[in-house]
């Protein structure tokens, strides 16, 4: 499998399901079915993956001081800013009117669909969790990361005060929650591998009810997304960049090796030996670099927030579907809070979209169809994202030496003050 790309099982899968479609026409409808099965089962194991990663950060993760100020600081700027692009775009732009018949295939696909409204009453109540597997079984994804971080604080109690006694058997509940983490990764990463299978049987349907048409509607999608990761990268950052006083052409010549090889890699998480390779050829403190590589994945996720913010408007405009400011709040939150949770996850975007979708009341039936597109789509995700943890290193650095120049030069004129006192007495 690893000889053959992951895209060009998409593709493959893409031209068989277009030929089929041309052949049978509308007997190809059932085979659609397979791309409905596949998000059902991608949302039934984000949730619990949602949970455990949120349990394993408090085990694992432990920072503390200025630098984790900065970091947290650093990074929800960028994520806010990220989704406010996505959703000025898609505001903007409009890309899920821009195509007829995309439009028809989603009314078919759902009809009647309307998004939930924004009830302040019914959201804290949804915070609240009536008890343990009941979020789990409503996909409720805000009462799961209060249930998590509740449940996780209290086991980080209970690892200190243990730590404190000199008791060694925490271990193994950390290893117990990393291992069912890992359970649900590699039972995701099956999933997203029959992906191909899935696209194959929606390409076939689609092709065979309304033609290549629909496909069309799909081009301004996939332009409205690389417009607003370029805005992200080239205006934002760089922006960040001038701020801290840092040159752009030595940033950009020691990001080039980890933005090419997640071009290739289609993961942040799977580049970051390269990441954190290029940071110290240039220099940055390894603190710095593991502080934004490592223990910032799960925030440096812009690439996510950004793609997923613009992909809810296009899902919402496609299907006819008015969203107001609230609501368009309320989907940032959530992108903001399942983004966090799986960033890490091979084809995180496209798991946590289905996890945003269902909480804000979106229908999910065209999420087979962004499939067969998001192989170009996760690339540009992914170096975003790993563009994002380099800029992150080099700010906490660049802002680190500064702080501690800042605090020798203080300590001169003190210790001169000190040494004439001294003399004095």
């Amino acid at each position: 499998m690893r000889r053959f790309p992951f895209y060009l099982r998409i593709l493959l899968a893409m031209a068989a399901g277009a030929a089929l479609g041309l052949a049978i026409g509308t007997r190809a409808a059932p085979l659609g079915e397979a791309g409905k099965v596949l998000i059902t089962l991608i949302k039934a194991l984000a949730a619990p993956l949602l949970f455990f990663a949120i349990l394993d950060a408090f085990l694992r993760t432990n920072i503390a001081g200025r630098s984790a100020a900065r970091l947290v600081a650093i990074s929800l700027t960028n994520a806010a800013i990220a989704l406010l692009v996505g959703l000025t775009l898609s505001n903007l732009l409009r890309p899920g009117e821009a195509s007829q018949a995309l439009r028809r295939a989603a009314a078919a696909a759902a009809p009647g669909a309307t998004a939930q409204g924004f009830d302040f009453a019914r959201v804290v109540s949804g915070l609240v969790p009536t008890s343990i597997g009941g979020p789990f079984v409503d996909n409720a994804i805000l009462a799961i990361v209060v249930l998590a971080v509740l449940l996780g604080a209290a086991l980080r109690r209970v690892k200190s005060e243990q730590a404190a006694r000199g008791e060694t058997g925490w271990k193994f509940v950390e290893d117990g929650v990393a291992a069912l983490l890992r359970t649900f990764e590699i039972a995701l990463t099956w999933i997203i591998a029959i992906v191909p299978l899935a696209v194959f049987g929606v390409v076939a349907q689609t092709v065979g009810s309304h033609g290549f048409a629909p496909f069309a509607g799909l081009g301004p999608y996939v332009g409205v997304a690389l417009l607003g990761l370029a805005i992200q990268v080239f205006v934002v950052y760089m922006a960040w960049l001038g701020f801290a006083g840092v040159r752009r052409r030595w940033f950009w010549a020691g990001a080039r090796d980890p933005v090419v090889y997640a071009a290739g890699a289609s993961s942040s998480l799977a580049t970051l030996p390269v990441t954190l390779r290029s940071l110290d050829r240039m220099g940055v403190s390894p603190a710095s670099a593991r502080l934004a590589a490592c223990v910032g994945t799960n925030l440096n996720n812009d690439g996510i927030l950004l793609y997923e913010a613009m992909a809810v408007l296009f899902v919402a405009q496609a299907h006819g579907i008015p969203m107001s400011l609230s609501q368009q709040v309320a989907a940032a939150l959530a992108c903001l809070i399942a983004g966090i949770g799986i960033a890490g996850v091979p084809e995180a975007g496209l798991i946590s979209l289905s996890l945003v979708l269902a909480t804000v009341g979106l229908p999910l039936e065209l999420l087979p169809l962004l499939l067969t597109v998001d192989w170009l789509l996760s690339r540009a995700r992914a170096m975003t994202n790993v563009t994002s943890d380099m800029l992150v290193a080099v700010l906490l650095d660049r802002f680190g030496r500064r702080e501690a120049a800042a605090r020798s030069a203080a300590a001169v004129p003190q210790a001169l003050s000190n040494a004439r006192s001294g003399a004095d007495d």
